[in-house]
């Protein structure tokens, strides 16, 4: 791949759309210049209540709100909160992003964040939620954070995905997590070689590759038999699924490595997917290609407790025993 095409991919993966201007509901928006946008799994009981508190107590404060307008209509909202469309630069303009609900819906967040540059507050309503930064019993806090500034900003890395088909670039994408590449047929092992800096690495059978960042190694990759890599550092993964092969071990490259994996020409087609949220089919042939995203995304962060213990809290691990350094 040429300098100029990796950049095109990059900027193609990175690109930002037009949005139309946001409406109140029947009403003005609360005065001042302060706006959140507010993003929840509508389909949850518990995210609509919770949603309900968090505007309540943002509003009290004059600070505005704004909504997907598709969400809208399963939310009990005043009619001041500002309905946009579900466009991806639906947050620009906002000063924090905050997402109710699970895993899924803080990736689906995750695809405003990065297209705007708004920092994403995760509240957990799901069952791990790695990405989530409080649970539903602190939504009053997380309210009181907001209002005050009182929360830290870190960037996580990304990754950009190209696809080739015949030597042409066939779709670009990019992921927080993971892009994986997966057999489409049950009954039948997807045949790939894997590829790490122009050279091959091991070709086997198998259900797939999962290309992962550090945030997505305690997801799908962690689940394949991959490592758990702390967020500071900065790497790219690559860990086999169910390789039927001698030597299928997971890897962790260079961050400015770039990864590649090739669909076998004799084998079923396979499927990509891109956070578990977006997929391509992927014919016989095809390669795919994953290196560094051009764009990271923003998180907003209330503790500074340690990664090892938010690992220790979300896996519920042992730690009975623990005696630490001596003082």
């Amino acid at each position: 791949m040429t300098s100029s095409e990796a950049s095109g991919a990059a900027e193609t993966a990175g690109s930002r759309t037009t949005c139309t201007a946001p409406s109140p509901g029947d009403g003005p928006a609360p005065s001042g210049e302060r706006t959140v946008f507010l993003l929840a799994h509508t389909g949850r009981p518990a995210a609509v209540r919770s949603a309900e508190l968090v505007v309540q107590g943002l509003l009290r404060s004059g600070i505005g709100v704004r909504v997907l307008a598709e969400e809208a209509a399963d939310l009990p909202l005043p009619a001041s909160v500002v309905r946009v469309e579900s466009e991806q630069c639906a947050a620009e303009g906002c000063e924090l992003l905050v997402v109710l609900g699970g895993d899924g819906t803080l990736l689906r967040g995750a695809d405003f964040a990065r297209t705007s540059g708004v920092p994403m507050l995760g509240v957990n309503l799901g069952r791990v939620g790695f990405l989530a930064e409080a649970e539903r019993d602190d939504l009053d806090k997380v309210v009181d954070r907001v209002v005050t500034r009182s929360y830290e900003v870190e960037e996580r890395m990304t990754i950009d995905v190209l696809v080739r088909n015949n030597g042409s670039v066939a779709h670009t994408d990019w992921a927080l997590n993971e892009a994986s590449v997966e057999k489409a047929a049950r009954e039948r092992m997807l045949e790939v070689v894997t590829e790490v800096d122009g050279r091959p690495v091991s070709r086997f059978g198998g259900d797939g590759v999962v290309c992962a960042t550090p945030t997505g190694s305690t997801a799908y990759a962690f689940s394949a038999g991959g490592p758990v890599v702390w967020p500071e550092v900065e790497a790219l993964l690559m860990v086999p699924i169910s390789a039927h092969a001698l030597f299928a071990k997971p890897l962790v490259t260079s961050p400015d490595s770039v990864l590649a994996v090739e669909v076998q020409p004799k084998t079923p087609h396979g499927v990509l997917w891109c956070d578990g949220r977006r997929s391509v089919e992927l014919p016989a042939g095809a390669r795919v290609e994953v290196r560094r995203g051009a764009t990271p995304v923003r998180l907003a962060r209330l503790h500074h407790a340690s990664f090892t213990d938010r690992l220790v809290a979300k896996f519920a691990l042992p730690v009975a025993g623990w005696r630490g350094a001596p003082q």
